[in-house]
């Protein structure tokens, strides 16, 4: 009938990009973030590279430090880099590239991570296998650099159970760090607990915490690509499934607990946090 709105038809993609820019305006006259227009912004593929080398530079900065330190250590003998400073670094390292990178790609650095944002709801599972390539990728280039400016140290830099303790009891050891790692990385991206840069704060103190009494155990990875770049380098898989099955048990066990307390999805700072801002309109 004339006159009568047309119904269930969607309107063309420039009509579409229109209202999300009229939606934007409105929310940002009300102080609210924009949640419309990086929606499509994240589709749009010219940025896809800017994010997966983002997510290969984190992983790589993350893992030069974390193997870095044992590998060090191990060449020049002794305490040269004790063992409070091995654990701590990484957690810096950590904050220090959400806080740079993390609008570009969300700054994931670990497959866990990429898998629990996507079984959430807050990231597309079709971006996943890419940014898990990127961070393997990432986390072998570093550990390769340091072989060859280093030369192999003999097991300095993998993660593998401490002394006396088993392979079963290192995988579960990681589960539970894990779980806490991604619950607060969750908890910190969504709704009310959406703290911003803070979460910088958030993530890398909890990884640093978790390593000094978890270090010993496990050597407290929490990130498959952290243990298995390095491994695949350096041709050492000893308990390498421990450090594969714990983490990503750990990250289902979050994402849980995280439906548990906020329901499916962490809302719009959720899924910016997961996915990156890069393309929005300052």
């Amino acid at each position: 009938m004339t006159g009568e709105p047309n119904v269930g038809v969607a309107p063309p993609a420039a009509d579409r990009r229109r209202i999300a820019e009229h939606a934007d305006v409105a929310l940002r006259s009300m102080g609210q973030p924009n949640s419309v227009v990086g929606q499509f912004d994240f589709w749009n593929d010219r940025y896809e590279g800017r994010r997966l080398f983002s997510e290969v530079l984190g992983t790589f900065l993350l893992v030069l430090v974390a193997v870095g330190g044992g590998m060090v250590n191990a060449r020049f003998g002794g305490d040269a880099v004790p063992a409070g400073a091995r654990v701590v670094a990484p957690a810096l390292m950590v904050a220090a590239i959400i806080l740079f990178m993390g609008t570009v790609s969300g700054a994931h650095l670990n497959p866990a991570v990429s898998l629990a944002f996507a079984a959430r709801g807050d990231f597309p599972w079709r971006r996943v296998p890419a940014y898990l390539v990127a961070q393997f990728v990432g986390a072998a280039l570093a550990t390769l650099l340091l072989w060859g400016l280093l030369g192999k140290q003999g097991s300095a830099g993998l993660t593998l159970p401490g002394s006396g303790i088993s392979t079963v009891t290192a995988m579960l050891w990681e589960l539970v760090l894990t779980t806490g790692l991604v619950s607060v990385i969750l908890g910190s991206a969504s709704g009310a607990q959406q703290v911003g840069p803070l979460a910088a704060i958030a993530v890398g103190s909890y990884i640093a915490l978790a390593g000094l009494w978890g270090a010993p155990v496990s050597g407290a990875s929490m990130n498959p690509a952290r243990s298995l770049g390095p491994a695949l380098v350096l041709g050492d898989w000893t308990a390498w499934w421990a450090y594969l099955v714990g983490p990503l048990a750990g990250a289902a066990i979050a994402v849980g607990i995280a439906f548990v307390l906020r329901g499916r999805g962490g809302g719009h700072s959720g899924t910016a946090a997961a996915q990156g801002v890069l393309g929005e309109r300052p």
